[in-house]
């Protein structure tokens, strides 16, 4: 697969937000490789004694990073929550910035194989590793009715959550749902409306994703061990792609850049403890013109923090 069959979303963006040029011979994590759009960019920007470790849990995205000839490189199979593992077993010692890009690539979605679409037809699969974990087929097969309304409801934001899990162990009475396409149908049964523009499985599809590879605890892990990894005025930065990882991204990036309170402690505010990031700029988005390139860029948003130094590793 060629890196040209994916189209990182706020590639630049993302990467002038690492702040390379202040430490080009420092040490980077791509913690999402995915096909390699933001590390081409970080290792044109690196200078001769930089580092850039390129992280993800997808056998495929690895498979594609060995395309990559550059002794300065390096690629790791692991997961967000085995960052500080990675590290450690690398020993890579305190690292100058982090990137995490939360989408799905291209390759991904548009294989049918993977499962991950209700576009096409295909086994439902839905892991990014297939080789690890249930499969979503699998989970559906033993879930009951109330734990698959709670997935739908709390990761899908469904509203009609309740009727398609009826409708789900319904169908399962008959015979397994074993492909994309079933569920696609049987959920478009159950919804009776729809957003303009959006497909009904949508909602349902990505609720069983986010639940099958653990997607937001995996983060809420990740996120402290960036933290802790980096040296001071390092960089922090994460491209989220719907609400409930982007809240995730802005709470923990909020929380770490105010003083921790003591609770029921009266201190003065020369005694509080410092913050530990300061969040820089605003949120960005995507332009129209990035969004018309790639429909998939639209619910983008890109958040960046910097280490203070008043924070030791």
């Amino acid at each position: 697969m060629s890196a040209d069959a994916h189209l990182p979303v706020l590639l630049r963006p993302a990467v002038d937000a690492l702040a390379i040029e202040s430490r080009h011979d420092g040490t980077f994590v791509d913690a999402t490789f995915g096909r390699g759009g933001h590390s081409r960019l970080i290792l044109e920007r690196l200078g001769p004694r930089g580092r850039l470790i390129g992280m993800d849990r997808d056998p495929e995205a690895i498979a594609a990073a060995s395309e990559i000839r550059d002794p300065r490189f390096m690629s790791v199979h692991a997961r967000f929550s085995e960052l500080q593992a990675t590290l450690d077993a690398l020993r890579a010692g305190g690292v100058d910035g982090v990137l995490f890009d939360l989408g799905m690539s291209s390759p991904q979605l548009d294989d049918p194989r993977r499962g991950f679409s209700f576009r096409s037809d295909g086994p439902l699969d839905m892991r990014m590793d297939p080789t690890q974990g249930p499969s979503a087929f699998e989970w559906i097969e033993q879930a009951d009715e109330a734990e698959i309304r709670e997935v739908l409801s709390g990761y899908g934001e469904e509203r009609f959550a309740k009727q398609i899990a009826k409708a789900i162990v319904a169908a399962r009475r008959r015979g397994p749902i074993r492909r994309t396409g079933e569920l696609a149908a049987l959920v478009a049964a159950s919804a009776r409306t729809r957003e303009p523009g959006q497909d009904p499985a949508t909602r349902t599809f990505q609720a069983l994703r986010i639940h099958v590879n653990q997607e937001l605890e995996e983060l809420s892990l990740a996120l402290p061990q960036a933290l802790a990894a980096l040296n001071s005025h390092g960089r922090l930065a994460v491209i989220s792609f719907h609400s409930l990882e982007d809240r995730i991204v802005k709470n923990f990036m909020r929380g770490a850049a105010r003083p921790a309170l003591p609770e029921r402690l009266p201190v003065r505010a020369r005694e509080l403890p410092p913050p530990k990031l300061r969040i820089v700029g605003r949120p960005a988005r995507p332009g129209a013109d990035e969004v018309k390139a790639n429909p998939r860029a639209r619910s983008a948003v890109l958040r960046v923090a910097e280490k203070l130094p008043s924070s030791p590793r």
